[in-house]
């Protein structure tokens, strides 16, 4: 495990990006003093990263079903790639072998604790929904998420960003979702799956896939994982660590990274 960290570290540094590391608490407890994301991820909802480079990345929701979680970390470890995985707290609460093995080898990011409209929440109450989930997710994973969080329904508001801001996180939403979790019976296919996925590829696009079924046990996003995959390198693409672009704290404020 430590040489495989080793490995993402040293590769992330060879493409003169800085990942994020494990931090200690600030006072109530629910985000890190770590590295921190960089201005540039700040002030606005984020659907493609501040990159001209031709890399993407793939993130993974995860707050009702665990069925395909085996099969997108098998299919992530074989090409060696890393993603960002999303668990709520309630799903790190249910679930929490699934989302130690996400972050026994990826990024995990907050998904808040209950999956609600965050623009029908006060702030406090939206306080609570990501404090709770850190907390859950720290106890199921053993490691310290990323100061990413993602709106449930990827429902934002400019009053509700600023709030995710203040709390120390930056508002990672997406370019695309394959929109998978409708499976066969949303209408959906493991073709459709892939076709959504690639008509998105751009610098910096951030593809949004789940690990779960909408009931029926057809996990389509893993079905069409490999066949994605293919057409990242098809297209000379690269898949980016979302990690990478976080920046220690003695160089907070940095600006565009690629």
């Amino acid at each position: 495990m430590e040489s495989t960290r080793r490995g993402v570290l040293a590769g992330l540094l060879a493409a003169g990006l800085v990942p994020g590391a494990a931090g200690g608490a600030v006072a109530g407890g629910a985000v890190a003093v770590g590295p921190r994301p960089p201005a540039s991820l700040l002030g606005h909802e984020i659907r493609r990263l501040p990159t001209s480079r031709k890399v993407l990345a793939l993130t993974f929701n995860a707050a009702w079903d665990d069925s395909g979680v085996d099969t997108v970390l098998a299919e992530l470890r074989r090409r060696r790639l890393k993603a960002t995985f999303f668990p709520t707290g309630q799903f790190a609460r249910d679930r929490p072998r699934a989302v130690r093995a996400m972050g026994a080898e990826h990024g995990l990011g907050n998904h808040s604790y209950s999956h609600p409209y965050f623009d029908g929440l006060s702030t406090g109450q939206r306080e609570r929904e990501v404090r709770r989930a850190d907390a859950a997710i720290r106890a199921a994973a053993g490691t310290e998420p990323l100061p990413f969080f993602r709106f449930p329904y990827s429902s934002t508001t400019a009053e509700s960003v600023a709030d995710i801001n203040r709390l120390g996180y930056a508002a990672i939403e997406f370019t695309t979702d394959t929109n998978g979790y409708l499976g066969p019976g949303g209408g959906m296919t493991v073709e459709r799956v892939v076709e959504r996925a690639v008509d998105a590829f751009a610098p910096g696009a951030i593809i949004q896939m789940h690990v779960g079924s909408t009931g029926d046990g057809v996990v389509l996003d893993a079905q069409a994982l490999p066949r994605v995959l293919d057409a990242v390198r098809a297209e000379g693409y690269g898949v980016v660590d979302l990690r990478a672009f976080l920046v220690p704290e003695e160089q907070r404020g940095a600006g565009r990274l690629g």
